[in-house]
Protein backbone atom coordinates (compact mmCIF):
# COMPACT_ATOMS: atom_id res chain seq x y z
CA UNK A 1 0.00 0.00 0.00
CA UNK A 2 1.29 3.45 -0.91
CA UNK A 3 2.43 5.60 1.98
CA UNK A 4 0.11 8.51 2.69
CA UNK A 5 1.53 12.02 2.68
CA UNK A 6 1.54 14.13 5.82
CA UNK A 7 -1.25 16.43 4.54
CA UNK A 8 -3.47 13.52 3.47
CA UNK A 9 -2.93 11.73 6.76
CA UNK A 10 -3.80 14.85 8.76
CA UNK A 11 -6.97 15.42 6.76
CA UNK A 12 -8.15 11.84 7.25
CA UNK A 13 -7.52 12.09 10.97
CA UNK A 14 -9.53 15.34 11.13
CA UNK A 15 -12.48 13.67 9.38
CA UNK A 16 -12.30 10.35 11.23
CA UNK A 17 -15.48 9.41 13.10
CA UNK A 18 -17.41 12.43 11.85
CA UNK A 19 -20.53 12.11 9.73
CA UNK A 20 -23.97 13.64 9.20
CA UNK A 21 -22.78 17.07 10.30
CA UNK A 22 -24.74 20.28 9.99
CA UNK A 23 -23.97 22.36 6.90
CA UNK A 24 -22.08 24.84 9.07
CA UNK A 25 -19.94 22.14 10.70
CA UNK A 26 -19.22 20.41 7.40
CA UNK A 27 -18.21 23.64 5.67
CA UNK A 28 -15.88 24.58 8.53
CA UNK A 29 -14.21 21.15 8.45
CA UNK A 30 -13.79 21.06 4.67
CA UNK A 31 -12.50 24.63 4.55
CA UNK A 32 -10.00 24.05 7.39
CA UNK A 33 -8.52 21.02 5.61
CA UNK A 34 -8.30 22.52 2.11
CA UNK A 35 -4.58 23.19 2.43
CA UNK A 36 -3.34 22.78 -1.14
CA UNK A 37 -1.25 25.52 -2.74
CA UNK A 38 -4.14 26.44 -5.05
CA UNK A 39 -7.62 27.67 -4.13
CA UNK A 40 -9.56 24.41 -3.97
CA UNK A 41 -13.17 24.17 -5.11
CA UNK A 42 -15.74 23.14 -2.52
CA UNK A 43 -17.77 20.38 -4.13
CA UNK A 44 -21.13 18.89 -3.26
CA UNK A 45 -22.51 15.51 -4.29
CA UNK A 46 -26.10 14.46 -3.68
CA UNK A 47 -27.19 10.83 -3.93
CA UNK A 48 -30.83 10.88 -5.01
CA UNK A 49 -33.46 8.15 -4.96
CA UNK A 50 -34.13 8.33 -8.71
CA UNK A 51 -33.52 6.07 -11.70
CA UNK A 52 -32.36 8.32 -14.53
CA UNK A 53 -33.18 5.64 -17.10
CA UNK A 54 -36.80 6.76 -16.72
CA UNK A 55 -37.76 10.14 -18.19
CA UNK A 56 -40.12 10.95 -15.31
CA UNK A 57 -37.27 10.53 -12.80
CA UNK A 58 -34.72 12.80 -14.47
CA UNK A 59 -33.47 15.65 -12.28
CA UNK A 60 -32.27 18.74 -14.05
CA UNK A 61 -32.22 22.44 -13.25
CA UNK A 62 -30.29 25.60 -12.69
CA UNK A 63 -29.58 27.74 -9.64
CA UNK A 64 -27.96 31.12 -9.15
CA UNK A 65 -25.63 30.77 -6.17
CA UNK A 66 -25.96 33.86 -3.95
CA UNK A 67 -22.19 34.26 -3.69
CA UNK A 68 -21.13 32.92 -7.07
CA UNK A 69 -18.82 29.98 -7.75
CA UNK A 70 -15.47 31.76 -7.71
CA UNK A 71 -14.80 30.30 -11.16
CA UNK A 72 -14.37 32.44 -14.26
CA UNK A 73 -16.91 30.99 -16.70
CA UNK A 74 -16.14 30.96 -20.41
CA UNK A 75 -19.37 31.32 -22.36
CA UNK A 76 -20.01 30.43 -25.99
CA UNK A 77 -23.08 31.72 -27.82
CA UNK A 78 -24.63 30.55 -31.07
CA UNK A 79 -26.29 33.60 -32.60
CA UNK A 80 -26.41 35.76 -35.71
CA UNK A 81 -26.81 39.46 -36.44
CA UNK A 82 -28.05 41.73 -33.63
CA UNK A 83 -28.23 38.82 -31.18
CA UNK A 84 -24.58 38.01 -31.83
CA UNK A 85 -23.74 41.66 -31.13
CA UNK A 86 -25.84 41.49 -27.94
CA UNK A 87 -23.94 38.40 -26.78
CA UNK A 88 -20.58 40.06 -27.39
CA UNK A 89 -21.66 43.21 -25.54
CA UNK A 90 -22.86 41.10 -22.60
CA UNK A 91 -19.42 39.54 -22.23
CA UNK A 92 -19.64 36.25 -24.12
CA UNK A 93 -16.18 34.81 -24.79
CA UNK A 94 -17.03 33.11 -28.10
CA UNK A 95 -19.83 34.05 -30.51
CA UNK A 96 -20.54 32.37 -33.81
CA UNK A 97 -22.79 30.22 -35.99
CA UNK A 98 -21.62 27.63 -38.53
CA UNK A 99 -18.02 28.68 -37.89
CA UNK A 100 -18.42 27.88 -34.19
CA UNK A 101 -20.07 24.55 -35.05
CA UNK A 102 -17.12 23.61 -37.26
CA UNK A 103 -14.63 24.58 -34.54
CA UNK A 104 -16.42 22.32 -32.04
CA UNK A 105 -16.59 19.47 -34.55
CA UNK A 106 -12.84 19.90 -34.94
CA UNK A 107 -12.36 19.33 -31.22
CA UNK A 108 -12.05 22.92 -30.01
CA UNK A 109 -14.26 23.17 -26.91
CA UNK A 110 -12.80 25.94 -24.77
CA UNK A 111 -15.94 27.06 -22.93
CA UNK A 112 -17.93 26.09 -19.83
CA UNK A 113 -21.44 27.12 -20.91
CA UNK A 114 -23.12 27.10 -24.30
CA UNK A 115 -26.09 29.35 -25.11
CA UNK A 116 -28.10 29.53 -28.34
CA UNK A 117 -30.96 31.52 -29.81
CA UNK A 118 -33.88 29.28 -30.90
CA UNK A 119 -33.22 29.84 -34.62
CA UNK A 120 -29.71 28.41 -34.19
CA UNK A 121 -30.83 25.04 -32.82
CA UNK A 122 -30.82 23.28 -36.23
CA UNK A 123 -27.10 24.08 -36.34
CA UNK A 124 -26.45 23.28 -32.67
CA UNK A 125 -28.44 20.04 -33.00
CA UNK A 126 -25.66 18.56 -35.13
CA UNK A 127 -23.39 18.77 -32.08
CA UNK A 128 -25.56 16.68 -29.77
CA UNK A 129 -23.14 13.76 -29.58
CA UNK A 130 -20.29 16.13 -28.72
CA UNK A 131 -21.94 18.61 -26.35
CA UNK A 132 -24.50 16.26 -24.77
CA UNK A 133 -22.07 13.99 -22.86
CA UNK A 134 -20.28 17.11 -21.57
CA UNK A 135 -23.55 18.62 -20.29
CA UNK A 136 -22.98 21.59 -22.60
CA UNK A 137 -25.95 21.18 -24.95
CA UNK A 138 -28.20 24.28 -24.88
CA UNK A 139 -31.59 23.49 -23.37
CA UNK A 140 -34.65 25.73 -22.91
CA UNK A 141 -35.39 24.06 -19.55
CA UNK A 142 -32.29 25.64 -18.02
CA UNK A 143 -32.48 28.92 -19.92
CA UNK A 144 -29.68 28.32 -22.41
CA UNK A 145 -31.95 28.34 -25.46
CA UNK A 146 -33.33 31.86 -25.37
CA UNK A 147 -33.78 35.12 -27.22
CA UNK A 148 -32.70 36.98 -24.08
CA UNK A 149 -29.04 36.38 -24.78
CA UNK A 150 -27.88 39.24 -22.57
CA UNK A 151 -29.58 37.83 -19.45
CA UNK A 152 -28.34 34.29 -20.15
CA UNK A 153 -24.72 35.40 -20.57
CA UNK A 154 -24.83 37.59 -17.47
CA UNK A 155 -26.37 34.75 -15.42
CA UNK A 156 -23.67 32.33 -16.52
CA UNK A 157 -20.94 34.82 -15.73
CA UNK A 158 -22.55 35.70 -12.39
CA UNK A 159 -22.38 32.29 -10.74
CA UNK A 160 -25.33 30.36 -12.12
CA UNK A 161 -24.87 26.59 -11.80
CA UNK A 162 -26.59 23.93 -13.90
CA UNK A 163 -27.16 20.49 -12.46
CA UNK A 164 -28.22 17.16 -13.89
CA UNK A 165 -28.53 13.73 -12.30
CA UNK A 166 -25.90 11.37 -13.64
CA UNK A 167 -26.04 7.59 -13.83
CA UNK A 168 -26.80 6.26 -10.36
CA UNK A 169 -28.84 9.33 -9.44
CA UNK A 170 -25.87 11.49 -8.37
CA UNK A 171 -25.91 15.27 -8.76
CA UNK A 172 -22.51 16.94 -8.46
CA UNK A 173 -21.40 20.58 -8.58
CA UNK A 174 -18.89 23.11 -7.34
CA UNK A 175 -20.44 25.54 -4.84
CA UNK A 176 -17.59 27.96 -4.23
CA UNK A 177 -13.92 28.19 -3.35
CA UNK A 178 -12.16 27.26 -0.12
CA UNK A 179 -11.12 30.92 0.18
CA UNK A 180 -14.76 32.01 0.56
CA UNK A 181 -16.00 33.00 4.00
CA UNK A 182 -17.72 30.12 5.80
CA UNK A 183 -21.04 31.99 5.86
CA UNK A 184 -20.95 32.47 2.08
CA UNK A 185 -20.20 28.81 1.47
CA UNK A 186 -23.04 27.81 3.78
CA UNK A 187 -25.41 30.08 1.82
CA UNK A 188 -24.31 28.55 -1.46
CA UNK A 189 -24.66 24.98 -0.19
CA UNK A 190 -28.16 25.60 1.12
CA UNK A 191 -29.20 27.36 -2.11
CA UNK A 192 -27.95 24.44 -4.19
CA UNK A 193 -29.60 21.77 -2.04
CA UNK A 194 -32.86 23.75 -2.04
CA UNK A 195 -32.82 23.95 -5.85
CA UNK A 196 -32.27 20.20 -6.19
CA UNK A 197 -35.05 19.56 -3.66
CA UNK A 198 -37.46 21.71 -5.69
CA UNK A 199 -36.49 19.83 -8.86
CA UNK A 200 -37.86 16.55 -7.47
CA UNK A 201 -39.41 14.71 -10.44
CA UNK A 202 -42.95 13.35 -10.44
CA UNK A 203 -41.74 9.80 -10.86
CA UNK A 204 -39.48 9.76 -7.79
CA UNK A 205 -40.57 7.15 -5.26
CA UNK A 206 -39.55 6.78 -1.61
CA UNK A 207 -36.73 8.84 -0.13
CA UNK A 208 -35.67 11.47 -2.67
CA UNK A 209 -32.56 12.98 -1.09
CA UNK A 210 -30.66 10.03 0.36
CA UNK A 211 -27.18 11.36 1.06
CA UNK A 212 -25.22 14.61 0.82
CA UNK A 213 -21.43 14.73 0.72
CA UNK A 214 -19.21 17.81 0.89
CA UNK A 215 -15.51 17.91 0.02
CA UNK A 216 -12.75 20.07 -1.42
CA UNK A 217 -10.88 19.28 -4.63
CA UNK A 218 -8.04 17.48 -2.89
CA UNK A 219 -9.66 16.63 0.43
CA UNK A 220 -11.75 13.77 1.81
CA UNK A 221 -15.53 13.98 1.88
CA UNK A 222 -17.87 14.42 4.83
CA UNK A 223 -21.56 13.54 4.96
CA UNK A 224 -24.05 16.31 5.72
CA UNK A 225 -27.28 15.75 7.63
CA UNK A 226 -30.00 15.82 4.95
CA UNK A 227 -32.68 17.27 7.23
CA UNK A 228 -30.34 20.09 8.26
CA UNK A 229 -29.43 20.94 4.68
CA UNK A 230 -32.95 21.03 3.23
CA UNK A 231 -34.54 24.34 4.12
CA UNK A 232 -37.59 24.47 1.84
Amino acid sequence: MAKLGKRTRAAREAFAGKENLSVEEAVALVKANATSKFDETVEIALNLGVDTRHADQMVRGVVGLPNGTGKAMRVAVFARGPKADEATAAGADIVGAEDLMEAIQGGKIDFDRCIATPDMMPVVGRLGKILGPRNLMPNPKVGTVTMDVKAAVEAAKGGEVQFKAEKGGVVHAGVGKASFDEAKLVENVRAFVSAVAKAKPTGAKGAYMKKINLSSTMGPGITVDVDNAVTE
